[in-house]
């Protein structure tokens, strides 16, 4: 006789986990739903700094633009890395994480990059956001450096492991 879990899985469809975060996140939309007002979504006097538009934006830049590109990014790495002579350790993760990371970083540092508030940035900090660009440059180098070097130490590893085999095999013949 199956468990209590198992019987919930099977009617649920999922873990109780799993409708336990969806209940959450409804909750939480509740939450937000109940204590914004229209009023605080929206910048009569600017309005392209309007959450809403920005909420419209980023759903109509990512879901329309963004990801049909970096879902053929990710087809096109896949194709080359499958073409690739060395199976043994597969470099996807290697690329994907690092560019993952890159690219969350331009995202939050965008407006330091950009400059934009400089005055205000340069009137509460005293200095400038021109140092903004090239550290941001410098962090997704590190980025990518450590990355290539996990990817050589694994594959090394790798082809140690496949000499190891050869030799052993060699041995036993």
């Amino acid at each position: 006789m199956p468990g209590l879990p198992t019987r919930f899985a099977a009617f649920y469809g999922a873990r109780p986990l799993h409708l336990l975060t969806m209940l959450s996140g409804f909750a939480l939309v509740g939450y937000v739903l109940a204590t914004f007002r229209p009023a605080t979504l929206w910048n009569s006097g600017t309005w392209w700094q309007s959450i809403v538009v920005w909420l419209a934006a980023a759903v109509i830049a990512h879901d329309l633009l963004l990801f049909p590109l970096y879902a053929l990014a990710d087809r096109l790495l896949s194709w080359r890395i499958a073409r690739s002579v060395q199976p043994k350790v597969v470099a996807r993760n290697y690329i994907r994480v690092p560019a993952l990371g890159a690219g969350l970083t331009l995202l939050i540092f965008l407006p330091g990059i950009i400059q934009q508030g400089a005055t205000t940035y340069q009137a509460a900090t005293g200095q400038t956001q021109q140092p903004f660009l090239g550290r941001w440059l410098l962090l997704a180098s590190v980025m990518f450096a450590v990355s290539a070097l996990c990817y050589a130490a694994r594959l090394a590893g790798a082809r140690r492991r496949a000499a190891g085999k050869l030799r052993k095999s060699r041995i036993r013949r």
